[in-house]
């Protein structure tokens, strides 16, 4: 897709406001992380992972230092491969990782199939009632393609589904999708509707969903194997598997020690899980900004910190750690680079051309922002949002183009 005046406008207005990525647009500003992205597709998306392989990999950046930019990136190459993908944004309250039925929870409704920059723009929706929604109409269309009608139809309909049953390990999930497919063929939207409440955990009817082969609750007991069996029903419907990206929304989570000992174990379970068999075609990205978080007195932690000591790079991409400050070789040509990129995108929003000087000013930003950085805030964020204001100086008053230092004054006394 083009970079249109639209697309343009709203990458600006997004940048600008909260020095965060659009969950569109993020491709024409991305800088500094070709490298760890060439060796995630290589050696993963297109390899590995689609052959059978899992994995979980650590994405430690400060606040504000590019780890959501990171994370869409690894969508949009996941989303490149087929897979389906769900990115998550962690935060105590909603989607706490020390409970694993809200872990699962989260995954399901921030599930997605292979959506296009059009979609994305449209805010199509996400979660596990879209993703069957489409299986369904997906494979409906084969079946008519097929010519199949009437007694013929819902004969291989059953036979389908068995199909898929037979795949996957969690009996409850399992009957789950398949009636919820069912119910869709039958146009009984409210089937439909009680077996989505159970899919997305909202809750459990003993008496309604076990007459559909439902027979428990979802809860910590068995969280771990309705994530297992969403993969393994992700994969048989078509799709190359599954890749979850978590992005811990809060610079310090804020936890007690028992929760944050609970989030590190579900980490060390996830991680060995990955190594199990049963759990196949899985990437899992856990981003946060403090490796301090792994810190502590108790065998929890010491666990845990010996299954990610190693670091990802080119020479080592089977490393569990990838730290996003080593991608970067010069932070303030990376800023200036992001700068430049922006600038472009600017232009086109705002139909207008900054002239050459202007490089002097995105330097100067440049530098002031590396060098203010401060505690664990990036200053990736810093920095976008710094040079947005310039670029909205600039447009209003041109005169000041080869005054550098004056306007970078200028955004100081005005807050920048």
């Amino acid at each position: 897709m083009q970079l249109d005046t639209k697309v343009a406008r709203r990458i600006i207005e997004t940048v600008g406001a909260y020095g965060t990525p659009p969950e569109y647009g993020f491709q024409f500003f991305t800088a500094g992380l070709d490298d760890y992205l060439r060796i995630i597709h290589e050696e993963y998306l297109k390899t590995y992972i689609k052959e059978g392989g899992s994995v979980v990999k650590i994405v430690v950046g400060a606040y504000g230092g590019g780890k959501t930019h990171f994370l869409y990136s690894i969508r949009e190459l996941a989303w490149q491969e087929n897979f389906a993908v769900s990115y998550v944004s962690l935060s105590p309250e909603e989607s706490p990782f020390h409970r694993l039925e809200a872990v699962y929870r989260a995954i399901v409704n921030n599930l997605t199939y292979p959506l296009s920059p059009e979609d994305l723009l449209k805010g199509t929706e996400k979660g596990i009632e879209s993703f069957i929604i489409a299986w369904y109409e997906r494979q409906s269309n084969a079946f008519h393609q097929a010519g199949l009608k009437e007694d013929t139809l819902e004969a291989e309909i059953d036979e389908y589904l068995s199909s898929i049953k037979r795949t996957i390990e969690n009996t409850n999930f399992a009957n789950a999708v398949a009636e919820a497919f069912l119910a869709l063929h039958r146009e009984e939207e409210k089937v439909f509707r009680q077996i989505l409440q159970w899919l997305k955990a909202e809750g459990y009817e003993r008496d309604w969903h076990r007459q559909f082969g439902i027979l428990t609750n979802i809860d910590r007991s068995n969280a771990f194997s309705m994530i297992r069996s969403l993969a393994q029903w992700i994969l048989n419907i078509g799709y190359s598997g599954l890749v979850i990206l978590f992005d811990e929304a809060e610079q310090i989570p804020s936890l007690s020690t028992r929760q944050r000992e609970l989030t590190l174990s579900n980490l060390r379970e996830l991680i060995d899980a990955c190594m199990d068999a049963s759990f196949r075609h899985v990437m899992i990205f856990y981003a946060l900004p403090d490796e301090r978080f792994f810190e502590g007195p108790s065998h929890i932690y010491e666990a845990l910190k010996q299954r990610i000591s190693s670091v990802f790079d080119f020479f080592n991409p089977s490393g569990v750690k990838i730290k996003l400050e080593k991608a970067k070789e010069d932070p303030v040509l990376l800023l200036e680079e992001i700068g430049y990129k922006l600038k472009h995108i600017y232009e086109i929003a705002y139909g207008i051309r900054f002239p050459s000087q202007i490089e002097d000013i995105i330097h100067v930003i440049a530098q002031e922002a590396y060098e203010r950085r401060f505690g664990d805030i990036g200053y990736i964020r810093l920095f976008v949002q710094g040079i947005i204001k310039a670029f909205h100086l600039l447009r209003h008053n041109p005169h000041l183009v080869n005054k550098a230092e004056e306007v970078y004054q200028m955004l100081e006394e005005g807050g920048a």
